[in-house]
């Protein structure tokens, strides 16, 4: 493809972990940040360098967002190009928000892909959209959120099988100068029948903490149970089985440790499960919550959650999404 001087790039919120499925799975929602680059001539900054980037933000928290080269969304921009081995040309970029930021929606995997993906479009396309997707997993740390934002759907990330490189390539390997990260992608089937619903609290809780309160050894028998929930999370999903969703969301991994870091959890929890949800999970690292049901009861459980909330203190945004199949995609 020949390079474009201008493109937007579309990205889905994501909602990760899904329950027992702790780092790897995620779904893309339809919730969105649009990001457009457009090639520009920058004047100098004072003292004579050339300026890189010219950033605005609209939407809600608009303020908040750091609009100089410290940009999440601009790193990856300049990341794509450093892969390439060439200069990032300077560049006016324009971020429409409609993804919370620090709610546990993937705002910052929204980044990453658009970063890449802009730039990408930008150079003329020189990456697969799998190359794309190794570096936004690299930058992130983990696949649940960039997988899905770039690829749509719900998806399972997991290291594929070590391939030993080629003869030639063996003794650049052992001294480190190869990198090789392969990963398996998994498309997992979402029945139309199940609603997810988030209800976004008007507090943040920053991955980091929700990190530090996770233990650093499980047992035994918290990690089967985890992997028994997973394989019957995947069927549930496929099914639309009620019972099955039921017994499949629950976790020993990392949401006993975390729901007392956000405020009412259980009294949520219980409100959604009696307005006929199959279950309550923290989306991504929180505090978001995402309650998945059937279309029947959508709307009484998002009004149940919301009222649950409210008598916590907690003012949330309440919303019944649909699954984004297309992932990010970009216009030009």
């Amino acid at each position: 493809m020949t390079a474009v001087d201008s493109v937007s790039v579309i990205v889905p919120a994501t909602t990760a972990n899904l329950g027992p499925g702790f780092d790897c799975i995620g779904a893309a929602l339809t919730l969105y940040n649009e990001f457009t680059f457009t090639r520009v001539d920058l004047p100098p900054y004072q003292g004579g360098e050339t300026a890189k980037v010219i950033i605005s933000v609209t939407g809600a928290e608009a303020e908040r967002v750091q609009t100089d080269e410290r940009n999440l969304l601009y790193q990856a921009f300049v990341k794509l190009y450093q892969h390439l081995g060439q200069t990032p040309p300077p560049v006016e970029i324009e971020i429409k928000l409609g993804v919370p930021l620090a709610r546990g929606l993937g705002s910052s995997a929204t980044a990453i892909v658009g970063g890449l993906v802009g730039a990408n479009v930008l150079a003329g396309e020189p990456l697969s959209q799998s190359q794309v997707m190794e570096l936004a997993i690299a930058m992130e740390g983990h696949p649940d959120n960039v997988v899905p934002a770039l690829l749509g759907g719900c998806r399972l990330a997991a290291t594929g099988v070590e391939v030993e490189p080629p003869r030639r390539h063996r003794r650049a390997a052992a001294s480190g100068t190869v990198e090789r990260q392969e990963w398996e992608i998994c498309e997992v089937p979402w029945c139309e029948n199940i609603v997810p619903v988030v209800a976004i609290p008007d507090f943040e809780l920053s991955t980091k903490e929700a990190r530090q309160v996770l233990p650093s050894q499980v047992s035994r028998a918290d990690a089967i149970f985890n992997t028994a929930h997973l394989g019957l999370l995947l069927r549930g999903l496929e099914t639309g089985n009620g019972d099955w969703l039921r017994a499949a969301l629950q976790d020993k991994l990392h949401q006993p440790y975390r729901k007392a870091l956000i405020k009412g959890y259980d009294v949520v929890n219980a409100a959604a499960i009696n307005a006929g949800a199959y279950g309550m999970v923290i989306s991504g690292a929180g505090p978001t919550l995402l309650v998945l049901t059937d279309t029947i009861n959508a709307e009484a459980v998002a009004a149940a959650m919301s009222a649950a909330w409210r008598s916590q203190g907690i003012s949330p945004i309440v919303r019944s999404l649909g699954i984004d199949t297309q992932g990010a995609r970009s216009f030009y």
